[in-house]
């Protein structure tokens, strides 16, 4: 066990640090509330978020959308119809339902194989990052609590933050050889279960080390990284993928691995070694995941997360598939990849807009509920766009609105929830048990949208879907009580 001075030295040393506030319990991290430490802080936290949001942006929006449409083509399209061009057919399938022209045989083979790849893939997308969010969605919470558990020199949450990053990039590798969707699913899966145990652990820092007063600019600046990241991510592997094809899959988890590392190196916390052990046996942890649940705020926000969460995901689950088969007139699948990372570009400065301003305001004015209500609706208003109008443009259009509304919301949101904690001492179990709202909400979105896909056969269903779903997380927070 690390050697301490003596009590009273400690406390000295840190009232003499104006910028460091002090703690509650011996060995906990000290709250920051200005000056370099929290900058520094505040500049690694967004740096490593983005690292890891990168992933989720070009990986699960570029690269692996284009992996599965890969092997699920080299599947169904097999022999002479090998070197059929999807965007001649997807033409004509336009037209023959417009009534414009009658197919012949060979044709309506082809258009039949053309609606069981489109079938295939937007189901095979789906039980990709289901399956991994899933198992996510189960070992995150469990993650929280080992993480408020870990006693290490290098503190509680730092040690998840360092493995999490350096095997999700493994993985990510890993991923680049999958022969089939069968090991895709396996090898994301794991993936995400690692990627996700450095995500935990890194947003509990927050609750950890900054005060209450800059939590909602923490939150702000965690919005932000998580954005750009998701809009550089794409940017990047949309180039990669052009450049590299799926080796593409080896630039993302080199900036994983930068992230990661920095994070650990350059914000180191304070050894957790002396914290006492927590007492319990494994099934009053496993009850413990209900205790934040027990509190009606905290439901009400985790309820509105899943359901906004769920809502924005079904949109953008399967946007290279929408630019190739929705928007008129449909783009190659080379032009879609290229479109993409500009749509989450467009975005960016509106959600810039939404961050700071939100954040900041939020801090200023000391409530939250307003901030997360009003961004939730103007969401919802934005995906009116698209289902009346299918084109590129719209898809502009939601890329800016939807920004400006989702930078809000971000900023904000986990502010709320670290406001409605019942327990801050076990701020890592409890965020976990917030971020199973997310990772449920993901996990079904491309579920849902694929099966819309294939009931359907188009795409306009999955918008008018996420209207009402994100109308409906609006409403959920107005119920909460314990913050204004």
């Amino acid at each position: 066990m690390t050697s301490l001075p003596p009590a009273e030295g400690r406390a000295s040393a840190r009232e003499s640090d104006p910028l460091t506030a002090s703690s509650t319990a011996l060995g906990t991290s000290g709250e920051l509330v200005g000056g370099s430490p929290l900058r520094r802080y505040l500049l690694w936290f967004g740096l490593a978020t983005a690292a890891i949001t990168s992933v989720w942006g070009g990986v699960s929006g570029i690269i692996l959308p284009n992996h599965v449409q890969l092997l699920e083509f080299a599947r169904i399209f097999t022999g002479a119809d090998a070197g059929l061009d999807l965007v001649e057919l997807t033409n004509l399938k336009n037209t023959v339902e417009a009534g414009s022209v009658s197919a012949t045989a060979d044709q309506l083979r082809q258009l039949d194989l053309l609606r069981q790849f489109e079938a295939a893939r937007a189901q095979g997308v789906a039980v990709v990052g289901a399956v991994g969010t899933v198992i996510t969605m189960l070992a995150q919470p469990i993650i929280g609590v080992l993480s408020d558990r870990t006693r290490s020199r290098y503190g509680r949450r730092a040690p998840w933050i360092l493995l999490g990053g350096v095997f999700g990039a493994f993985f990510l590798v890993a991923i680049r050889f999958a022969p089939s969707i069968a090991v895709l699913v396996v090898l994301f899966a794991a993936m995400s279960v690692v990627l996700n145990s450095a995500s935990g652990p890194l947003n509990a820092t927050v609750a950890d080390r900054v005060a209450t007063a800059k939590r909602g600019t923490a939150s702000a600046i965690g919005g932000l990284g998580n954005f750009a990241g998701g809009t550089l991510g794409a940017v990047i592997a949309g180039v990669a993928f052009t450049a590299m094809g799926v080796n593409a899959y080896f630039v993302i988890a080199a900036i994983v691995l930068i992230g990661a590392v920095g994070f650990f190196l350059f914000v180191k916390d304070r050894s957790s070694t002396a914290l006492p052990r927590q007492a319990g046996s494994f099934g009053e942890v496993v009850r413990g995941f209900l205790v934040p649940l027990r509190s009606a705020d905290f439901r009400w926000v985790w309820g509105a997360r899943l359901l906004l969460g769920f809502g924005y995901a079904t949109t953008t689950a399967l946007t290279l598939f929408m630019l190739q088969s929705y928007v008129r007139p449909a783009l190659s699948a080379a032009e879609a990849t290229a479109l993409a990372p500009l749509l989450a570009v467009a975005g960016l400065p509106f959600t810039v807009v939404g961050l700071v301003i939100a954040g900041r305001w939020s801090d200023r004015v000391g409530r939250r509920k307003p901030f997360v209500i009003g961004a939730s609706l103007l969401m919802a208003a934005t995906f009116v766009v698209p289902a009346v109008w299918p084109a590129v443009p719209a898809l502009f259009i939601v890329a800016a609105l939807g920004g400006l509304a989702f930078g809000a919301y971000l900023s904000v949101d986990q502010a709320l929830f670290i406001d409605v904690l019942p327990d801050k001492e076990s701020a890592g179990r409890d965020l976990g048990v917030a971020a199973v709202a997310s990772n449920l909400g993901q996990s079904l979105a491309p579920i849902v949208a694929a099966q819309v896909v294939v009931i359907t056969g188009g795409y306009q269903a999955i918008w008018i879907i996420a209207l009402v779903v994100a109308a409906i997380a609006a409403v959920a927070i107005i119920p909460v009580k314990g913050t204004r």
